[in-house]
């Protein structure tokens, strides 16, 4: 199976339970392990999906947005950290 369709069916079977963990979707999917550990490491970091402990959520297009925004955004004064919207560090700060 091609990257992409892993990827859409992990993505949509999440959709559909609200959240899911790894283990919950190899038995839904039928992948292996480490199919399904690469595909969420790929939607994780295209911010399609949002990790919380051990489970995963879809994030929503505003979640996703901002997401993208602050990660690709050098002149934004804030940056997100494990959920935690902190003040960037700069070099007129620390003077």
């Amino acid at each position: 199976m091609k990257e992409e369709d892993a990827d859409w069916q992990i993505y949509h079977l999440i959709a559909q339970i609200k959240t899911a963990t790894a283990e919950d979707l190899v038995k839904k999917s039928g992948l292996e392990i480490s199919a399904v550990e690469s595909s969420l490491c790929r939607l994780e970091q295209k911010f399609l999906v949002n990790r919380n402990d051990v489970s995963f959520r879809v994030m929503s297009v505003g979640e996703s947005l901002m997401c993208s925004q602050v990660k690709y955004s050098d002149d934004l004064p804030f940056v997100i950290e494990n959920g935690v919207i902190k003040e960037k560090k700069t070099d007129h700060a620390r003077e």
